[in-house]
């Protein structure tokens, strides 16, 4: 392995603008050692996945497909939205593995996350987030598994997370989520 820092590509399944998401992506990345760069992927602005366009891709889709190409690993940090992935973050994965052949995410280690503000913390999203991505071929830290409930306090001002216990567990976490990108790369 080079000296390069390793490109991870963040996937944030929530659009809004005050994300519990979007706020515990940022929190592990500043848990991540400093050869870890993280580029927030935008997933906003995606036309619906339509399979009349793989043989001409919207300049959006070519864009996502590139910048997941680019990644050297991967994070999902996924809202619940009914027990299931957002649609918007389905809509990017659909696209940048698409057309058949093309896909973007294959072989590149990732991670699954979230929080919620329901007591499972995202269990059932995450869930079906990875069986999506077993059928992509992008192997998937297994453990551990990050459900966290969105509680009052939970995001110190700073945007670190306040809760100690909380704090150590996430660093486990990316311990182990370094060490699985390692053995993967």
């Amino acid at each position: 392995m080079s000296n390069d820092k390793i490109r991870v590509a963040v996937l944030v399944g929530s659009l809004r603008k005050d994300s519990f998401n979007l706020k515990l992506a940022r929190a592990v990345e500043q848990l991540a050692p400093p050869e870890l760069s993280f580029e927030h992927i935008r997933i906003d602005n995606l036309p619906l996945y339509n399979q009349d366009f793989d043989d001409d891709y919207p300049a959006e889709g070519k864009r996502l497909k590139q910048e997941i190409g680019a990644a050297d690993a991967l994070l999902f940090v996924t809202a619940e939205y009914n027990r299931s992935i957002p649609g918007v973050l389905k809509n990017a994965i659909d696209i940048a593995s698409r057309p058949w052949g093309t896909n973007s995410f294959a072989g590149k280690p990732a991670a699954v996350i979230g929080v919620s503000v329901g007591a499972q913390g995202g269990a059932m999203a995450q869930q079906h987030l990875r069986n999506v991505l077993a059928y992509l071929d992008v192997p998937t830290l297994a453990q551990p598994e990050v459900f966290i409930h969105a509680k009052d306090g939970l995001f110190a001002e700073d945007g670190s997370i306040a809760n100690e216990g909380t704090r150590k567990f996430l660093q486990g976490f990316v311990d182990r989520y370094v060490a699985w990108i390692k053995r993967h790369r």
